[in-house]
């Protein structure tokens, strides 16, 4: 077993500003709020971390995951972390303390008395990707070594007459090489400098094509990608990375870093189902799933795939005509209208309750996997309406989730 440490020695969390893009994950994820940020970087207080670890999992970059050894009474302040560019290396304890036993690994922290215990710190979705997903490459390339993709296309797949302004990009990556997995995401560099002066942290994005290409057989990808003029509670913002990839022209350049994730990742085995629910471009990952799974049809691999879709309108829908070209007997699609002429609002939560005879001959079967990927808000809905699904069948749904997120057949990537 790892001995404890002695008590005048820290084992400190702290985040790599190389690595991290600033997703706000890990500061939403903390149930003590040991995590804070600025304009700059995202720090962790060590007088309120207890070493829970539930902020680890979630992180999609693995910049979470970094663990100095330090003299308590030495520990980098917040104020510190604030201003790094860059890790510090080791510090040497002093003599006295040099012997002390070895720390656990990262990944194994122990906390404290006060610590909030597992359970408390779940998160509604699994920790852990499907048995079987692929092997996932991360971070091959940084802040410090981004690599230069090449803009091929730039489409708008939403109606020109709505206020969604989405885009599908696809970008190439011509001779170098750039792995990814569907469910996976990279981050963008956008040119320029923010309001201090300083170069723009990057943004991350999901993928929307499958891991062999947007075009099969070539080294690209796509993304989707909604301009943003207001912020969640409708006051105009501009979107600095939002604006700058949906006004790419053909031909144009992209500073990209990533790949990023680990866990919400497609299963790999033959006749996986798949639920997948979202919302606006919460649709990138599932079309990717979707269109691996199209590209396996004649392999007899694929399992039953259902997909539940919201959006305000029709025209609001991206990749709406491609959606409805796809043959019924391959995707069950569930299109969910929050604001269409002439119909009642529905929202897929009500589509899932609406079809639960379905949805739980899906979840009896160990084959499936549920995908749910929009905005954060939609994460109580859609737990709410499972949770009524399996109680009409008189079951419990609580013991279900449990068994879904140890398994990683349940997850959530939500913004």
């Amino acid at each position: 077993m790892n001995a404890p440490l002695p008590a005048e020695v820290l084992k400190q969390h702290l985040i790599d500003p190389e690595i991290c893009i600033r997703c706000n994950t890990c500061e939403e994820t903390c149930p003590v709020d040991a995590i804070t940020h600025d304009s700059n970087n995202y720090v962790v207080d060590p007088d309120i971390c207890n070493g829970c670890m539930a902020c680890v999992p979630p992180c999609p970059t693995g910049s979470i995951d970094n663990w100095r050894l330090v003299v308590r009474a030495e520990a980098y302040s917040v104020q510190d972390q604030l201003g790094w560019e860059e890790l510090p290396g080791e510090k040497s304890l002093p003599a006295d303390v040099e012997q002390a036993p070895e720390p656990v690994e990262a990944g194994n922290a122990q906390p404290s008395q006060a610590a909030a215990s597992p359970a408390s710190a779940m998160a509604a979705g699994a920790a852990v990707p499907p048995w079987s997903a692929a092997h996932p490459y991360v971070n091959l390339y940084t802040h410090k070594t981004p690599i230069t993709a090449t803009v091929v296309g730039n489409y708008r797949v939403t109606g020109a007459d709505t206020e969604s302004d989405i885009h599908h990009i696809v970008l190439d990556f011509g001779e170098l090489p750039f792995p990814v997995l569907e469910g996976q995401s990279i981050g963008i560099l956008p040119p320029g400098t923010d309001a201090q002066g300083r170069p723009h942290h990057a943004r991350q994005y999901s993928l929307a094509s499958p891991r062999d290409g947007e075009r099969a057989g070539y080294n690209n990808l796509s993304l989707t990608v909604k301009r943003v003029t207001q912020d969640h509670g409708g006051a105009a913002a501009h979107g600095v990375c939002s604006n700058y990839l949906c006004d790419l022209a053909r031909n144009d350049t992209v500073q990209v870093i990533g790949p990023f994730g680990h866990t919400f990742l497609m299963p790999n085995h033959p006749r996986a189902n798949l639920i997948m629910i979202c919302t606006g471009t919460g649709s990138a990952p599932m079309r990717a799933m979707t269109e691996r799974s199209r590209r396996l049809i004649g392999s007899g691999d694929i399992g039953k795939l259902m997909l539940f879709f919201g959006a305000r309108t029709e025209r609001e829908l991206p990749y709406f005509g491609p959606l409805m070209k796809l043959p019924r007997d391959f995707i069950d699609i569930n299109l969910a209208l929050s604001r269409e002429a002439g119909q009642p609002k529905r929202y897929v939560q009500d589509l899932i309750r609406e079809r639960a005879v379905q949805v739980r001959e899906l979840l009896a079967d160990r084959n499936t996997c549920i995908y749910v990927c929009g905005l954060k808000g939609m994460e109580v809905g859609v737990l709410e309406a499972l949770r009524e699904v399996m109680m009409q069948a008189g079951e419990d749904w609580s013991i279900l989730h449990d068994v879904l997120r140890r398994e990683g057949r349940l997850h959530f990537e939500t913004y």
